[in-house]
């Protein structure tokens, strides 16, 4: 039997309470999904007290479910029905932050560029980073929005560690790295620490990463968006001046599938499509140097030819970018093919009055 949403809940209903019903039935389930063999959920109990009585049937529901055909991995987030317990943070903003009413820049950014893509897993957050890194050594002034609010990689692609703070207690101070001012949800979290916020929540820390951020004055900000087409990016195209969207794909057709879907949502929000980049586009043997085509060949830039889009780059796939982001130090902040690479997609950028 294929591994589904339905068949999780299905097996998941089979556990009793202790006081009676299961978590299907006592709509305690947030968030399921299914992909690619891995199951991730939120079980949200009706208060902070039950929620720390629930530890040993958070286990064995990950066991019940790991033990399904099909199933690679589980994630379990255990929470509480419980406002005051997920207010973001405090950086010391000072009470309530009221949201935007308008489209909004903030004062001395000239351009805001999103770096999307429809599915996880593209290498959208390593284009972003390398990206505003190859920008700033172009003598840009860049900065970065980390704006994947359940997955924050950008201070550890970076290297960035920290507080902001606010001295003031109405503005943010960012951080700096490689050139490059730096913001993210993810230097207010513990790394290990799992955001577990509803839609508002999101929006609310988006504005004001967006809006109480002291950017400084800056050629482009780039904001790494997070995979799909959900309150984030909609929040983003509505509430700021947007001046358009990069969207990163690899030539696989299931990774196709889904930048469609989000560039389609782009096109529905009336914000342009700047380029499309193919990452993981080939593979190189470092041993006897013959290249590979192993997630497919030319989907994207087919892609860019119908929308009638340019195609930034092709980046290939490689062993020494992943593990600069690892390390946080990205491959465009040093010298080689990579950097090079990176290089010439910024002043394509340039040359094209992108940034």
């Amino acid at each position: 039997m294929a591994l589904t949403r339905e068949s999780v809940i299905a097996a998941l209903q089979r556990i009793e309470l202790p006081d009676g019903g299961t978590l299907v039935s006592r709509d305690m389930l947030r968030a399921l999904t299914v992909e690619d063999g891995m199951v991730r959920f939120v079980i949200e109990a009706p208060s902070p007290e039950i929620a720390r009585q629930m530890t040993g049937l958070q286990k064995t529901a990950e066991a019940v479910v790991r033990d399904l055909p099909g199933v690679r991995d589980v994630s379990i987030v255990l929470t509480a029905h419980d406002t005051a317990a997920q207010k973001p943070p405090s950086l010391k903003v000072g009470g309530h932050h009221t949201p935007q009413t308008g489209p909004m820049k903030p004062a001395g950014v000239k351009r805001i560029i999103a770096v999307a893509s429809g599915k996880g897993g593209v290498g959208k957050s390593t284009v972003s980073s390398n990206l505003a890194v190859a920008l700033s050594r172009a003598g840009k002034k860049v900065g970065l929005l980390d704006a994947d609010i359940y997955g924050p990689s950008q201070p550890r692609m970076m290297g960035a560690k920290g507080r902001p703070a606010s001295p003031d207690g109405k503005t943010i101070e960012p951080l700096h790295a490689h050139g490059v001012t730096l913001m993210s949800i993810g230097f207010m979290v513990e790394e290990d620490k799992a955001v577990v916020w509803r839609g508002p929540m999101l929006m609310g820390a988006l504005q004001q990463m967006l809006g109480q951020v002291n950017w400084g004055e800056l050629d482009v900000l780039i904001v790494d968006l997070p995979p799909g087409t959900g309150d984030v990016q909609l929040t983003l195209c509505q509430r700021s001046e947007l001046s358009g969207a990069l969207v990163v794909s690899t030539p696989q057709d299931v990774a196709l599938i889904d930048a469609r879907k989000a560039i389609d949502m782009f096109g529905t929000l009336k914000t342009p499509v700047l380029g499309l980049i193919e990452n993981m586009s080939t593979f190189t043997c470092p041993n006897c140097g013959h290249e590979s085509h192993i997630f497919g060949h030319g989907g994207v830039v087919d892609e860019a030819q119908k929308m009638g889009v340019p195609l930034l780059g092709q980046l290939p796939i490689d062993l020494d970018t992943r593990l600069a982001g690892d390390a946080g130090t990205p491959i465009a902040a040093g010298e080689g093919p990579m950097a090079q690479a990176y290089a010439q997609l910024a002043q394509g950028l340039i040359r094209g009055g992108i940034v």
